[in-house]
């Protein structure tokens, strides 16, 4: 169930038990080298969480939104992402949506954001390290088996927001539980030799900045994902050439 603090805005979901991790359907990858649509498009899938949809920001200002005008304005026409995402999901509970999604064939490109709320709930590290490391899998099989068109995104740091300040946790243990977590997702990525994205550092601006919080006192603001998508633009760019 979702745990708001008493506070519907504050949408992390909590869970009192550990879930078995599904396996997880591999797409088609017999695909050209960068699959459209159709219509010429290229192709977007966009795993993640509550920072993958835009929670308590309009559609077109999440990050995978910005990023696809981002490159139409490069020149390269990438039809509205496919986002699998939802707040307050963990490692294993977007394993299984991808499963539920039962999706065939490969995309353009994928980016990948996953893990704060197995550091919210309290999950054991080593848990998210399995099931990250097979989800990006997937996530290069999503691409066609390109490692070169996956883009994983690091897990911003939320202690620096409102919310996170007044959590009862102190704001010290939850930036040192947010780096563990991202030395743990960036060790996989890169050693597959995947793009990694270090949005962390940036997103402590807000602990100064209150313009990159969204009205929630604990999401990501348009400024703060129009970041994100800036610093993964040119990076996907250069593979969709």
């Amino acid at each position: 169930m979702k745990i708001l603090l008493n506070l519907v805005l504050f949408s992390f979901l909590t869970s009192g038990c550990t879930k078995q991790t599904p396996m997880i359907n591999e797409p088609v990858t017999e695909q050209p080298t960068n699959p459209s649509n159709g219509t010429g498009n290229f192709t977007y899938l966009a795993l993640g969480d509550s920072y993958t949809i835009g929670e308590s920001v309009k559609q077109a200002e999440s990050f995978p939104y910005q990023l696809q005008s981002l490159l139409k304005a490069k020149g390269s026409n990438v039809a509205n992402p496919k986002i699998i995402a939802t707040t307050g999901w963990t490692t294993d509970e977007l394993q299984a949506a991808i499963k539920k999604e039962n999706l065939t064939g490969s995309y353009s490109f994928v980016t990948l954001l996953i893990g704060v709320n197995n550091q919210y709930r309290g999950y054991p590290i080593n848990t998210y390290k399995k099931e990250f490391a097979e989800l990006l899998q997937t996530a290069i099989a999503f691409a066609g088996g390109d490692k070169r068109k996956v883009f994983v995104v690091s897990i911003p740091d939320w202690s620096v927001t409102p919310f996170g300040k007044n959590s009862g946790k102190s704001t010290e243990t939850i930036a040192a539980e947010i780096d563990n977590f991202n030395a743990v997702n960036q060790e996989i990525t890169l050693a597959a030799g995947v793009s990694y994205t270090n949005i962390t550092p940036a997103s402590r601006n807000a602990a100064t900045d209150t313009s990159l919080i969204a009205g929630d006192g604990l999401h990501p603001s348009a400024k703060m994902y129009g970041q994100w998508a800036e610093a993964l633009s040119t990076k996907v760019a250069d593979v969709l050439k």
